[in-house]
């Protein structure tokens, strides 16, 4: 009986067994039909808990994919809380996605493909501080995504976004030589031309 449950595992993640992965952890493909009652990530194999989310923070992530939809231009396309595979046991949900859309199917999309992607955005809440600041950057880094962008709200309730750019040599991310701190007004020629008024994202 034992085997054959530990099989029935391997298999597919369900809300009996997903706190019980394989040895190497699940994997995108077996855990991409789970339904549980609560949001949750597939973190390195492991399936963890999303906590809830600020006004402020769902506010401004819209804010950044109204502007950069406004601003984009072909083959990009802009998208937020959209899977991206970076590997089979870590597909995240960043906050807002830029991706080439060249070859792709609008239809049978489930996960960008990591290689598609030129920018990611994550908007920093005080439960992903760690996430945003560390974990992801050197993922997506490893994976070689061009740009990231990490938005903090700061103390006297501002936007603030950081700007970075993938560093071949370095295999990790690195400011622009210009720029790279935007408050008030993010203004940026990557990937594409735009500027974004950072007070209006907090407007009520």
């Amino acid at each position: 009986m034992g085997a054959v449950m530990t099989a029935e595992r391997q298999e597919q993640a369900t809300a009996e067994n997903w706190m019980f992965p394989p040895e190497d952890g699940w994997t995108y493909h077996q855990v991409r039909d789970l339904e549980l009652p609560f949001d949750w990530e597939l973190v390195d194999g492991m399936i963890v808990p999303r906590g809830m989310t600020k006004l402020w923070h769902n506010s401004v992530r819209d804010g950044f994919l109204v502007n950069l939809r406004q601003a984009r231009r072909d083959p990009y396309a802009v998208v937020s809380e959209q899977c991206v595979l970076v590997d089979e046991q870590n597909p995240p949900k960043p906050d807002v996605v830029v991706f080439d859309k060249t070859g792709l199917t609008y239809f049978d999309l489930e996960c960008v493909p990591v290689a598609a992607v030129s920018l990611i955005i994550e908007v920093v809440s005080p439960g992903s501080r760690q996430d945003d600041r560390v974990r992801k950057p050197a993922l997506y880094a490893q994976a070689k995504v061009p740009y990231y962008w990490r938005v903090e709200r700061e103390r006297d309730d501002q936007i603030a976004v950081h700007e970075f750019w993938y560093h071949a040599r370095l295999k990790e991310y690195a400011p622009p030589p210009e720029n790279w701190l935007h408050r008030d007004k993010l203004v940026t020629e990557k990937p594409f031309p735009v500027e974004i008024d950072l007070r209006a994202l907090t407007d009520f």
